[in-house]
């Protein structure tokens, strides 16, 4: 059993570092995304292509679909998690430096293992949460920082580094709730669901966004982007983060999320011209070191 156990962990684990890859690059292809196309309706019709794909992936591929009550529950989680998070994500992306979204939201792991301790089911001990303590100091430091500092001319701004950090609150209560589902219910189905609940809130905030757009003069660079973020990032790489939740479990899943600020660091810094600032530096620091500390316990415990 354990032979044939650790190919699919080694699989997994696979699979979460192309994701991390994948969402680290998106971080810079929303950001050029969102200069050619107003944000509410990019991020409104990369969602509807996303729901679109990944529903008939769930119809061919998804086996019995799940209880009317399972179906309305997983739509509901699916309109916090990919619906309202997306919002206070495209919003504040559009407002502030892609590498610093990111390290914002490299938070996101103390945040759920704080929300699965509040829930039951997560253990905390003290040195986790002195992790938890750590990391939500450092994207103190990111956006406070921004706050003082003069440098506002690259892109960044408090007001959107904290609309990112709501969003990232809003996905760490999203991931805990989705525990229960994705140990029963095909994750064809989970993914499906819930991207359709965010498209169906986006369809509502980003409606007049949309059809106020002139799609016509999207340059080729403007679909590109919507593409990748829509099929790459919301499709392919979400699939490859259910299924780590499914195999390794939320928290070992969300270690591998602590590669994405890197990532979309030096994206940024390669493709947008963001040079890290000391600020980021400081908080990257405490959020990784933060986060490591909550992953020791989980890997402890496991």
């Amino acid at each position: 059993m354990a032979e044939t156990a650790r190919p699919r962990v080694w699989l997994a684990e696979a699979a979460l570092l192309l994701m991390s890859v994948i969402w680290g690059v998106n971080y810079s292809v929303i950001k050029y995304g969102t200069t050619v196309v107003l944000p509410l309706a990019y991020n409104g019709v990369r969602i509807m292509v996303a729901a679109a794909a990944l529903g008939a992936i769930a119809l061919i591929w998804g086996g019995p679909a799940p209880s009317r009550r399972d179906l309305l529950i997983l739509v509901a989680l699916g309109a916090l998690g990919n619906g309202v998070y997306q919002v206070f994500f495209i919003e504040g992306l559009a407002r502030t430096r892609a590498g610093e979204a990111a390290l914002v939201v490299g938070a996101s792991p103390a945040l759920m293992a704080l929300f699965g301790r509040m829930r039951g089911v997560e253990r905390v001990n003290r040195r986790a949460a002195f992790g938890i303590a750590l990391s939500i100091f450092g994207v103190g430091l990111i956006v406070f920082g921004r706050a003082a500092s003069a440098d506002n001319g690259h892109g960044g701004s408090l007001r959107g580094d904290l609309l990112v950090l709501c969003g990232s609150v809003c996905w760490a209560v999203y991931t805990i709730f989705l525990i229960p589902f994705t140990s029963r219910i095909s994750g064809w189905w989970v993914t499906a669901l819930t991207i359709v609940g965010g498209a169906l809130v986006l369809a509502v905030v980003g409606g007049r966004d949309i059809l106020a757009e002139n799609w016509m003069s999207v340059p080729t660079g403007g679909w590109a982007a919507i593409l990748y973020s829509g099929l790459g990032a919301l499709v392919i790489a979400y699939i490859f983060w259910y299924y780590g939740v499914r195999k390794l479990g939320p928290t070992r899943t969300a270690l591998y999320g602590n590669l994405q600020p890197l990532i979309a660091l030096l994206v940024a810094w390669m493709t947008l011209g963001e040079v890290p600032t000391s600020w980021q530096a400081f908080g990257a620091a405490t959020i990784v070191s933060g986060v490591l500390l909550t992953r020791v316990q989980a890997s402890e415990a496991s």
